[in-house]
């Protein structure tokens, strides 16, 4: 007799962490291909990205959320109040820790809150492997295990992964798929992400805009797309998308860092871009950008809401 196959699940888990963690390097492996926008800097993901994963026996969905931090600005508020939302809706938490630095106050901070979440499934993952030695990511193994008992929080796995070298990146999801309900597939095969293409549009310019800037540039940088319209008398096997978006910064003096000399820079971050868009859409586009001021818009409640927050 053969043995009954294994039951299929579907459901929703989500990454989280201190800002850089590693959540968004990690959700773009698992899926396979760049569905959050990563950057060096910390705080880059803004809105709930979700990437999905499709496995013969599961369907995981990956909620990305922002990283929880001690809010300065009504900004830092909203997106930790998106982090908690998140967390009470999600069937299994993966808690990012990278192996490259001591657990810290943000690392301490976030797994207080997760304490207090009793019934989810947490899994600890230690990101960035590739960064440190054995003795290091044993050490650092163990301080996650005694976080974990000193704080009441049981973990279902305790996971070393390097997303950067696709090192143990299917065990990840095959030990979080296991703590998934049963139940069908909640999208169609070949869905990647459910995140609407404007949003998704917006966040490869934000990203392409945050390539390469040393300054305090992350939080004051917003993208707005304005207008997403194929060019019309176009032949149809020669179709062009025209794209119009808005970088918005909150400073005056922070246009001529986005823009550089004499439109470098701009025109570097429209090329850019311009190749993520038209790989995710697979259309050719014209992408227009124009830098404007939204003076301290991260402190203006009117101004979030324009901004999409």
């Amino acid at each position: 007799m053969s043995a009954p196959s294994s039951p299929y699940r579907s459901g929703f888990a989500c990454f989280v962490g201190r800002p850089n963690a590693g959540k968004s390097t990690l959700t773009n492996a698992l899926v396979g291909t760049k569905v959050a926008i990563t950057s060096d800097r910390p705080q880059t993901t803004r809105h709930t990205v979700r990437g999905i994963v499709h496995r013969p026996d599961a369907q995981l969905v990956l909620v990305d959320t922002p990283g929880l931090h001690k809010p300065r600005t009504l900004l830092g508020e909203r997106l930790n109040d998106l982090v908690r939302s998140t967390w009470a809706e999600v069937d299994v938490i993966g808690f990012c820790l990278p192996a490259d630095q001591k657990l810290g106050p943000g690392d301490r901070f976030i797994a207080k809150e997760l304490a207090e979440i009793k019934k989810t499934p947490k899994v600890a993952i230690v990101t960035k492997t590739d960064l440190v030695d054995s003795k290091r990511l044993a050490e650092q193994l163990i301080a996650v295990h005694q976080l974990g008992v000193e704080l009441g929080i049981e973990w279902a796995e305790i996971i070393p992964v390097s997303a950067v070298g696709d090192k143990q990146v299917d065990l990840v999801a095959e030990l979080i798929t296991k703590l998934l309900p049963e139940g069908m597939p909640l999208y169609p095969d070949g869905d990647l992400t459910d995140e609407p293409e404007l949003i998704m549009v917006a966040e490869l310019i934000r990203e392409a805009a945050l390539e390469g800037v040393r300054d305090e540039l992350p939080h004051s940088l917003a993208v707005v797309v304005e207008e997403m319209l194929p060019r019309e008398g176009r032949p149809a096997d020669r179709p062009l998308l025209d794209i119009h978006a808005n970088v918005y910064i909150e400073r005056q003096s922070q246009k001529a860092i986005v823009i550089g000399a004499k439109g470098s820079r701009l025109k570097h971050v429209g090329t850019t871009a311009r190749k993520h868009i038209e790989a995710l859409l697979g259309t050719p586009v014209y992408l227009d950008l124009h830098v404007k001021v939204a003076k301290d818009w991260q402190r203006d409640p009117k101004q979030l809401r324009k901004l999409g927050f």
